[in-house]
């Protein structure tokens, strides 16, 4: 029986691996170098700070850069399109059928605790959900399983019976290490990826119904 519900944050309840990408990619751009897409997505849903854009950028010019102010520029384009994002479709009614069925939620993110949850806080969802962890909250972070063993913990259920929600081959991979039924619900930069490991994918939340999902999570134990 399914009695929690798990969602990762970037990518999945915010689309804020878009402007991620983005801002960086206008950054390299703007020095003469490029940001491929294939080379970014290895890194999402990892750990926070696990890409390194001075490294790369450098490697791809052949010289140092003063990343000061192209951090500082990075920033400014990711907060102006970040701010600009709504929450991802079907979230708020999984969070709304989450509370109607008196399912348990909570967040497992590799980003830092202080930004989800103020991500959370500024986007009206964090009294939605029963528990947040994050990057500090487990000694390992995605692909690793410890973030949602985490979750299902403070959730007080058994990782079979949560459901992860997830964007990315990394967070899938977690969820799966964890022993959860996963979607994936990819978003513009990861829909690409291969998230076949998932047990089900679907464009968007807003396309499977949150009983639907039951359904089939119950059928797959």
């Amino acid at each position: 029986m399914i009695r929690a519900l798990i969602f990762d944050f970037d990518g999945l309840i915010l689309d804020s691996e878009t402007p991620t990408f983005t801002s960086w990619a206008e950054v390299f751009r703007s020095q003469g170098a490029e940001l491929r897409l294939e080379v970014w997505s290895r890194y999402i849903g990892l750990v926070h700070g696990s890409f390194d854009p001075q490294e790369h950028l450098e490697r791809a010019l052949g010289r140092p850069v003063d990343m000061a102010p192209l951090r500082a520029e990075k920033r400014r384009r990711f907060l102006e399109m970040v701010l600009a994002q709504p929450v991802m479709p079907g979230v708020l009614d999984y969070l709304d059928g989450a509370r109607r069925l008196g399912l348990k939620a909570a967040v497992a993110s590799s980003a830092p605790g202080e930004y989800v949850r103020g991500e959370l806080l500024r986007l009206g969802l964090f009294e939605r959900f029963d528990a947040v962890k994050c990057g500090e909250d487990a000694p390992r972070c995605k692909p690793a399983p410890d973030l949602y063993l985490a979750a299902a913990g403070a959730l007080g259920v058994a990782p079979g019976e949560a459901v992860a929600l997830e964007d990315s081959p990394n967070g899938v991979a977690a969820a799966k290490a964890a022993g959860l039924y996963c979607v994936a619900v990819p978003n513009a930069v990861t829909c690409g990826l291969d998230l076949s490991a998932a047990d089900l994918i679907v464009g968007s939340l807003a396309e499977l119904p949150l009983e639907d999902l039951l359904c089939r999570a119950g059928r797959s134990r």
